[in-house]
């Protein structure tokens, strides 16, 4: 299937700031909507981010000022730049992609990356 790889987590203190990237292999048609969701122990997946394929983005609340969603097609990557981060932000991120995979038909397919973690000290 379509490979999705995360990068760029890690250790920061609050304050801080981290650079996400997210690239997608080109086995596709089009990507629809991609972004972030973030996950913490003992807790459910939440969006963080996305952005569409018109440049349409949302935020959650919680991160609003502080993350930057963009995108590079040329590249096939997304990116989460992350400042003033908060040791609430301790999550593993994940990577998400709304694929279509043939310009022959509409439907599109959720695929998810491995997850890179991203732990702020206090």
């Amino acid at each position: 299937q379509v490979q999705v790889a995360e990068s760029g987590g890690g250790l920061v203190q609050a304050g801080g700031s981290l650079r996400l990237s997210c690239a997608v292999s080109e086995s596709y048609f089009s990507i629809t909507v991609i972004g972030w969701y973030r996950q913490a122990p003992g807790k459910q997946r939440d969006l963080v981010a996305d952005i569409s394929s018109g440049g349409s983005t949302n935020y959650a609340d919680s991160v609003k000022g502080r993350f930057t969603i963009s995108r590079d097609n040329a590249k096939s990557t997304v990116y989460l730049q992350m400042n003033n981060l908060k040791p609430e932000d301790t999550a593993v991120y994940y990577c998400h992609a709304d694929i279509r995979l043939d310009e022959r038909n509409v439907r599109t397919y959720r695929y998810w990356g491995q997850g890179t973690q991203v732990t702020v000290s206090s």
